[in-house]
């Protein structure tokens, strides 16, 4: 079940970007070459890499984000908004590159004043307590 509805997730989040650009070919298209690729990368590339996504974000958000931004590119309809005549995929690729640069950068400040705040990551003893007891203070019956 987790897959299944994974997948449509993939496929939801890869349309979002195309939606208002794509005839229903084309998000049929979009949700088709989602599905596929983030299944790819959420099971065979996050253990090929070995990277720890437990709720597959970046495999699912990540990926069929920037699927969607790729195809929305290539298959925007001038029919559907007079918009995408002026779509291609380099214009994708820079908005998708900004992005990525952006958030990496507004990230690691983020993560600079959390670190220096408050710290990362709890301490090892913590984590065989259990982080629900230890950081939010629950109580095992």
């Amino acid at each position: 079940m987790l897959g299944i509805i994974s997948g449509a997730v993939a496929g939801l989040v890869a349309v979002t970007p195309a939606s208002g650009f794509v005839n229903p070919t084309g998000a049929f298209i979009v949700g088709i070459v989602a599905g596929v690729l983030c299944y790819i990368s959420a099971v065979k590339v996050k253990h090929m890499f070995g990277y720890d996504d437990s709720l597959d974000a970046f495999g699912v958000h990540g990926v069929g984000g920037v699927i969607g931004a790729l195809l929305t590119g290539a298959l925007a309809d001038p029919a559907i908004n007079a918009l995408g005549k002026g779509a291609s995929v380099g214009t994708q690729i820079y908005g998708i590159v900004f992005t990525i640069l952006w958030t990496a950068i507004a990230t690691f400040v983020i993560l600079f004043i959390v670190k220096a705040l408050v710290g990362l990551r709890p301490s090892s003893q913590e984590e065989v307590e259990g982080l629900d007891v230890t950081q939010h203070g629950e109580v095992v019956p």
